[in-house]
């Protein structure tokens, strides 16, 4: 199943999210609970997945696989965020962020 062009635009189904990562819909569940996932709701309460969260998901079971629990991965998370909040900051700034050698 192809990618919607809008990466943002939520269309995937909870059933068609699991498919697509390998993820048991319970495990998409305790991962929203958990605040690492937050799939847009339909007026009718069910979960739609957009493309990012596909990628995501993917990037959980990738940290779950390399040993971290949840709770390393909801650090790791808004560890990244933060980083690409201060990367676009510095980018808006005009400078261009030093990468670690």
């Amino acid at each position: 199943m192809p990618t919607p062009s809008d990466p943002d635009r939520a269309v995937y189904a909870i059933s068609v999210a699991a498919e697509l990562t390998g993820v048991d819909p319970q495990m998409l569940r305790i991962y929203e609970t958990r605040g690492l996932l937050t799939p847009v709701r339909t007026d009718g309460g069910t979960r739609r997945y957009s493309g990012r969260d596909i990628d995501r998901i993917h990037r959980i079971a990738r940290y779950l696989e390399a040993g971290l629990n949840l709770a390393g991965i909801e650090r790791v998370l808004a560890l990244e965020a933060e980083t690409d909040d201060l990367r676009e900051h510095v980018r808006r700034l005009g400078g261009r962020p030093r990468r670690r050698s």
